[in-house]
């Protein structure tokens, strides 16, 4: 009789184990290659496709160059000029640092060397809350690279942690900047509201700000031009004023022409 209980236990351990394994963070995976390289797969946004360096959307719009070297792709191999998902993400690690990013959309990885770990398909949102998370912490390139691929991952909001990331003055200026760029693309009055906030803080690197100003200079006009026009009013920087100004003189939008006669004309 006591030998029912002992083998429920031996299973129940064994569930135990296989449970925790897959619930291991990306990080802590990542964390376990010192010199090597990482790879994985998620699901991207859609609509999205890529071939080699090139990522855009289905149809022509927006295509993004990504990466050093736009013709080469040493990772991944593709057959067709358009290859839809799965976000391919890849990890050199060297002395238990991170070297290197690379990001693929679509296509089929390359034969595997001996030194590269792949952890297959991992959730997008996992994914995404992990490269926000090298965003925030890598100084140089790396953090810088990882925006991207974390705005393509299907199903994340990830737009909150990179206001977060632009306003944070301990994050190196690149990384804010590229957070600040994705996020005058990112579609919704909530990314308008944020880029607004960024551009008010004078406590936000002054470059970061005016890379705010340019990135509501790129939402619809109906966001982007009310946006600029209280900037070029109310923001206390005569600097970030100017370039509220100067976008709003490329809208040739009629409020603008109103701002300006306005401006030149009070007494």
């Amino acid at each position: 009789m006591t030998s029912v209980p002992r083998t429920m236990a031996i299973i129940l351990a064994a569930l135990s184990v296989a449970a925790v394994a897959p619930a291991q963070s990306i990080a802590s995976r990542v964390a376990r290659v010192s010199n090597g390289t990482v790879r994985m797969s998620f699901k991207v946004k859609p609509g999205i496709c890529g071939s080699g360096n090139s990522i855009w959307h289905v149809g022509g719009r927006g295509r993004t160059t990504w990466g050093d070297n736009w013709n080469n792709s040493r990772d991944v191999e593709y057959d067709i000029d358009c290859s839809t998902g799965p976000a391919r993400l890849v990890l050199d690690r060297r002395g238990g640092e991170i070297t290197d990013v690379r990001f693929y959309v679509g296509g089929q990885w390359r034969p595997a060397r001996s030194d590269v770990i792949d952890l297959g398909m991992v959730p997008a949102r996992e994914a995404a809350d992990y490269l926000v998370s090298l965003a925030q912490s890598e100084r140089g390139s790396m953090g810088e690279k990882a925006v991207f691929p974390a705005t393509l991952a299907d199903s994340a909001d990830i737009w909150p942690a990179l206001i977060k990331i632009a306003r944070n003055p301990d994050v190196p200026r690149s990384t804010r900047n590229q957070s600040v760029f994705w996020l005058g693309q990112a579609a919704g009055d909530a990314s308008t509201r944020g880029l607004t906030d960024i551009v008010a803080d004078n406590g936000v690197d002054r470059e970061v700000r005016e890379s705010a100003v340019f990135a509501l200079s790129q939402r619809p006009r109906d966001e982007g031009v009310p946006a600029l026009i209280a900037v070029a009013r109310t923001n206390k920087d005569p600097e970030i004023r100017k370039k509220a100004l100067f976008w709003l003189g490329q809208s040739h939008d009629p409020r603008a022409l109103d701002l300006f006669e306005e401006l030149l004309t009070k007494k």
